[in-house]
């Protein structure tokens, strides 16, 4: 399909997905809209692909970013690596096999071992359709997932692939009654359930540095998919997130972010939300409200914003508000 030939329709049905919804919004994306979103970063880079670079955010602790403009398809998330004395965290699957593959690569590259751990933070297939690419027989990972996030990855992520199934077949289950953790010796990264994103997203948390890997609950300078979105409940999860000290925070797409970009992202959150409200309490549809609006100059910029994410996002909230 072309991009002339894209209706608001066929949007709405084919970026059900966050990587369907990065695919088409980088169709309309501006050269300068690309350049930006692959330009430098304040991180030191240890590596560069042309589907992201690996950027070291502290002693032990790396975030892959994506750059999903590039038309590279093979990791289109964010994700990262935790390593410690006796283990090795891997954060997301990535949205091929060989997105995984790469990163577990790089974790034996610089820790001299290859992940003991993997963890998917939510169900898209952006995030988890390529985990099997971590899988060796003779070292294989402990896969972690909360139960609806296995079951959901297994029943809709299609096509279904097989080596996929027998990754999440024996997978951990994360419990969602309360946070976990998991000790990689020295080195202690909570695990923390949550929601809004999706029904089943998780944190990975660590204290010492003061660094979160937020999953797709914060997307940093591009406007989010609200495709299955519980937006009272994603407000709610950012602002548990915000510390009371200096933190690093990895979105699940865009830079790394610190606290002026989490608190911009806050911002836009809230602002959305009370224009979905006057919006729904004028009588106005999603379709038109959505149509109608725009961010306020006072946000700054949000790379890719199309007027059907707008519609998406006030649609999860008339859901809410009883639409």
């Amino acid at each position: 399909m072309t991009l002339r030939s894209i209706t608001r329709r066929d949007f709405l049905a084919q970026s059900s997905s966050c990587a369907a919804h990065l695919a088409l919004a980088a169709m309309v994306a501006p050269p300068l809209a690309r350049m930006r979103w692959a330009r430098g970063s304040e991180f030191s880079v240890v590596a560069r692909e042309p589907f992201g670079s690996l950027e070291k955010v502290a002693d032990g602790i790396w975030a892959l970013i994506s750059t999903p403009l590039s038309g590279d398809r093979t990791t289109l998330s964010n994700g990262g690596i935790i390593a410690g004395r006796d283990g090795v965290l891997a954060i997301e699957g990535f949205n091929q096999p060989q997105g995984a593959l790469w990163l577990a690569t790089k974790a034996r590259e610089l820790t001299g071992r290859w992940p003991t751990h993997v963890v998917l933070t939510h169900y898209h297939g952006d995030h988890a359709n390529g985990v099997a690419g971590y899988v060796r027989a003779d070292t294989p990972p402990v896969v972690r997932a909360t139960a609806t996030t296995r079951e959901l990855v297994l029943s809709k992520n299609l096509p279904a692939d097989a080596s996929r199934t027998a990754a999440l077949q024996d997978a951990k289950l994360i419990t969602v009654a309360e946070p976990s953790t998991i000790e990689l010796g020295g080195r202690l990264v909570r695990v923390i359930p949550r929601s809004g994103h999706t029904a089943s997203d998780v944190t990975l948390e660590v204290d010492e540095p003061s660094v979160v890997f937020c999953g797709d609950l914060v997307w940093n300078g591009m406007f989010p998919n609200y495709v299955d979105a519980m937006p009272a409940r994603l407000s709610a999860s950012v602002r548990e997130l915000r510390r009371s000290r200096p933190t690093t925070y990895v979105p699940g797409h865009g830079a790394i972010a610190q606290e002026k970009d989490y608190t911009r992202y806050v911002a836009m959150l809230d602002e959305v939300e009370a224009a979905a409200r006057r919006a729904h309490s004028a009588g106005r549809s999603a379709a038109e409200a959505g149509a109608a609006y725009t961010l306020p100059a006072s946000l700054g910029e949000w790379i890719l914003f199309n007027k059907v994410f707008f519609e998406r996002a006030f649609t999860a909230w008339y859901r809410e508000l009883g639409a």
